[in-house]
């Protein structure tokens, strides 16, 4: 056995500690059983059965160029997971407030490891952010946030996973991609599929790339001829900084900080589609929190307000957008720069946040949706998710009601339109 397949293996025997905060591991992770038997044309949202739907894939991935050996090697031991399935079909009704998000996420534990973990890899991410022009802070807070420092990265057979979500589900175009990308994993010889364990959604190693960003990013950081995103460190660090050097990253630039905003201040603008130098946003009162520092006056950058004019305020740069290449979510890309300043030394969040708000449902968020469209405010879709469409909308109604416009959605506001439309 190798280096590196005992490095992996070591990691798959230990014990899973935690749940990934992307996402992408949590909601399989309590749920169901490891394994199932295969399926019957019932079983399929298609009507199709796995053995068949795994077939055509097979034909599939040969007509892309892939080796018959490859591809038998890979499906050798493919299953149907029920787990997966669970997952895929189980959309949360609460969301955590972002508060609530971020309290978890940047836990004093987290923060305390991870300098730990800052110091004792000091001089590999030194050499890494020397060529990548990545910060270490901001790839140590990655790696804290996507596997809890190497503890937990997913539990699942990622063969059997993606096949699962390919053949039964509303993701099945997403899965024949990431397969035929798992396969020229495999064909490269990256590593034996037996050893290429994630999440119930495909994403795999310490740093939860899913194949297609391994295809594409994937660096051989430790010059071994494989990239080992589970065993190797060097490989986990240079491919997560090569993510973010591809997508934009600059070096010397800030995520963003924390900021306070004067009074009588535009909430339309805090999208992150609202784009303006920082010597603007200087100009209308917006000023650094505590003792931050505001980015040179001719850097882009964008305003959030994520919990409205009763919580924290920041400006964001194009580094921000950077990070949301990992996940596209704002509440994870401000967990990642706030951690990354912990792991620095610097301050938590000055600002309070309103706590005493309770969330809204997804059937809240619907139905304030279809309430709002019934208005005669656009919503941009009735599915329950706060877009700046439904943000602008809010806030046109806030203005009926003579509040202050910042697109927050709250109960209150909620049934002030149920009031208001009889509902």
């Amino acid at each position: 056995m190798t280096r590196r397949n005992r490095s992996v293996l070591s990691i798959l025997l230990a014990p899973l500690l935690v749940m990934s905060l992307s996402g992408c591991t949590g909601p399989g992770a309590a749920a169901g059983s490891l394994t199932g038997t295969p399926g019957s044309a019932a079983d399929s949202a298609s009507g199709v059965s796995f053995e068949a739907w795994l077939a055509d894939f097979k034909a599939y991935a040969r007509e892309q160029g892939i080796a018959p050996t490859v591809i038998e090697r890979a499906f050798r031991d493919v299953r149907p997971l029920p787990r997966v399935v669970e997952a895929n079909e189980n959309q949360p009704e609460f969301q955590r407030p972002i508060w609530a998000y971020l309290e978890s996420a940047v836990s004093p534990s987290r923060v305390s490891r991870g300098r730990q973990h800052l110091a004792e890899n000091a001089q590999l991410l030194a050499a890494i952010e020397q060529r990548y022009g990545v910060p270490s802070e901001i790839l140590v807070a990655i790696w804290g946030l996507e596997s809890d420092y190497g503890n937990n990265y997913g539990d699942l057979p990622v063969i059997s996973a993606l096949a699962t979500l390919g053949w039964h589900g509303s993701r099945a175009d997403f899965a024949r991609e990431q397969l035929l990308a798992v396969l020229r994993i495999l064909e490269r010889g990256d590593l034996a599929p037996e050893l290429m364990i994630g999440s119930w959604a495909g994403a795999m190693g310490q740093t939860q790339f899913i194949p297609t960003t391994f295809v594409a990013y994937a660096v051989d950081g430790d010059g071994d001829g494989v990239r080992d995103l589970w065993g190797s460190k060097a490989d986990v660090f240079s491919s997560t900084a090569n993510v973010l050097a591809s997508a934009g990253w600059q070096p010397g630039l800030p995520w963003g900080l924390e900021v306070v905003l004067p009074d009588g201040f535009d909430y339309g603008l805090t999208e992150l589609a609202v784009k303006r130098p920082v010597s603007e946003w200087r100009s209308l009162g917006v000023a650094p929190a505590a003792d931050g520092v505001m980015p040179p006056d001719d850097a882009e950058a964008s305003i959030l307000a994520p919990a409205g004019h009763r919580g924290p305020a920041f400006l964001v740069t194009d580094n921000f957008r950077a990070i949301m290449r990992y996940n596209y979510a704002t509440s994870y890309a401000l967990a990642i720069g706030h951690l990354s300043d912990r792991l620095r030394g610097g301050a938590g969040i000055t600002a309070g946040w309103p706590t005493d708000e309770p969330p809204l449902s997804r059937s809240d968020r619907i139905d304030l949706q279809r309430l709002l469209l019934a208005r005669g405010y656009d919503p941009g879709g009735i599915d329950g998710v706060i877009g700046p469409m439904t943000r602008t909308a809010i806030r046109t109604f806030q203005r009926e009601l003579g509040e202050t416009p910042d697109g927050y959605p709250t109960q209150r506001l909620l049934e002030r339109l149920r009031r208001l439309q009889g509902a």
